[in-house]
């Protein structure tokens, strides 16, 4: 089975006090998932049409565990605390 990747990439943050409070939560219910970073910060370069914005990138040992990770109820709650703090792209991939 290969595994999977979230990437998280961010356009912006409005509101840095509620990322980190989804930080707090997400953490922790991402890695109760099985969930293991990879890289998260400020990229430290960008082409065609990248921004210098956060990223986070997530690896799991499958799509399905993924997907559990982010519909679980302790990942949802983050989302709600992070409410429209910022605006980002979360995207999940299979490796190869």
């Amino acid at each position: 089975m290969a595994k999977a990747y979230w990437v998280a990439t961010y356009r912006s943050i409005s509101n840095p006090d509620a990322l980190a409070a989804y930080a707090k939560l997400a953490g922790p219910a991402i890695q109760t998932a099985g969930g293991r970073f990879l890289a998260r910060g400020s990229a430290v370069k960008a082409y065609e049409a990248g921004l210098l914005q956060r990223v986070v990138i997530i690896e799991f040992d499958s799509v399905d565990k993924a997907t559990a990770a982010h519909d679980s109820a302790g990942y949802q709650e983050a989302l709600k605390v992070l409410g429209k703090g910022a605006d980002r792209d979360l995207r999940i991939v299979e490796g190869v």
